[in-house]
C-alpha cells in the first residue's frame, strides 16, 4: 500500500466533482482530438477493430484497408470475407470482426439505403438500441460509433473510466456501463452551459493532444456532445500516462489533489 498525503477537496455530489475533474483536465492539456479518423465510416470500423486490442494493432489494419481501397461502405460491401479477413488479421479475432463488419454495412444497406446521413439522421436512443442489437456491439462500440461518427450527444464508457473513478471511490466495483455512463450524462450533459475551459499555459513536454487534428475530430457537433469527446479523450489521456494498472504514477497527475486520503 503506498499512502499519498493530499488535502482532499470536498465536493456536494459525485456530479460535482466530475464537472470539476472535466475542468481541471481541459484546462491543462486541451482538447484530444478524438476520434483520429479522416472519415465516419472510418470510425466506425475503429470502433470494431479496437475491440480486445490495442489501437496500434488497429492502426495496421486501417491503413492496409485504406491501401486497398476499400474503407468505404461499398469498400467492404465488395470485399470477399476472405480477404477482409486478411486485411485486418493485424487486429485480432480477425474472422469475427470482418464477419461483423459485413453485418453493419448490411444493416445500414437493409434499413437506411445505405446511407450514414440517414442512419445518423435517427434519434439517439432508437439508433442505440439498434446497433445495441448487431451482432458484436456491445455498449461501449455503440456509443463510440454514436458520439464519434454520428455526434449524437452520448458519453463513452471504457476501462480507464472505470479504473479512475473506482481509484477516486466514486463508483463501486461493481457499477454497470449504464450507471457509469449516465453519471457522466448528468454531471455534463445536464450543464449545457458549461464551456471549455480558457488553456492555461501547458509544458508541452509534459502533455500533448493524445492525435493530431483530424476530419472526424474536428466535426461539427453540439456543445454537449463536443465536451463528452473531450472529456472521453481527456480521462484516456490520464489512464494511459499516469492511472496505470499496476504502478500508477499518482504523484504527477493532475487530478492527484482530488483523491481521497490513503490511494493504493
Amino acid at each position: 500500500m503506498r499512502k499519498i498525503k493530499t488535502d482532499p477537496v470536498k465536493f456536494v455530489s459525485k456530479e460535482e466533482k466530475l464537472r470539476t475533474y472535466y475542468e481541471t483536465l481541459h484546462r491543462a492539456w486541451g482538447p484530444q482530438h478524438w476520434w483520429p479518423a479522416r472519415t465516419r465510416f472510418e470510425v466506425i470500423v475503429g470502433a470494431y477493430l479496437t475491440q480486445n486490442t490495442a489501437w496500434t494493432n488497429v492502426e495496421i489494419a486501417m491503413r492496409r484497408l485504406r491501401q486497398a481501397g476499400v474503407l468505404t461502405l461499398a469498400g467492404i460491401r465488395r470485399t470477399p470475407l476472405p480477404e477482409l479477413e486478411a486485411l485486418i488479421r493485424s487486429s485480432g479475432y480477425f474472422r469475427q470482426k470482418a464477419a461483423r463488419l459485413k453485418i453493419f454495412v448490411a444493416f445500414v444497406d437493409d434499413r437506411y439505403a445505405g446511407s450514414l446521413n440517414r442512419m445518423f439522421s435517427q434519434p439517439t436512443e432508437k439508433l442505440r438500441e439498434e446497433l445495441l442489437e448487431l451482432n458484436g456491439v456491445g455498449p461501449e462500440t455503440a456509443d463510440s460509433i454514436l458520439l464519434y461518427a454520428g455526434q449524437h450527444p452520448v458519453f463513452v464508457v471504457d476501462a480507464y473510466t472505470r479504473r479512475i473513478l473506482e481509484r477516486h471511490e466514486i463508483i463501486s466495483a461493481n457499477a454497470s456501463y449504464e450507471e457509469i455512463r449516465e453519471l457522466f450524462e448528468r454531471a455534463l450533459g445536464a450543464f449545457p452551459g458549461l464551456a471549455r475551459p480558457r488553456l492555461a499555459s501547458v509544458d508541452a513536454t509534459k502533455s500533448r493532444p493524445a492525435h493530431s487534428p483530424s476530419a472526424t475530430s474536428q466535426a461539427k457537433r453540439s456543445t454537449v456532445a463536443q465536451i463528452y469527446n473531450d472529456m472521453h479523450g481527456l480521462i484516456v489521456s490520464v489512464g494511459k500516462l499516469y492511472c496505470l494498472k499496476s504502478k500508477p504514477r499518482c504523484e504527477e497527475c493532475p487530478l492527484r489533489q482530488f483523491l481521497p486520503e490513503a490511494v493504493e
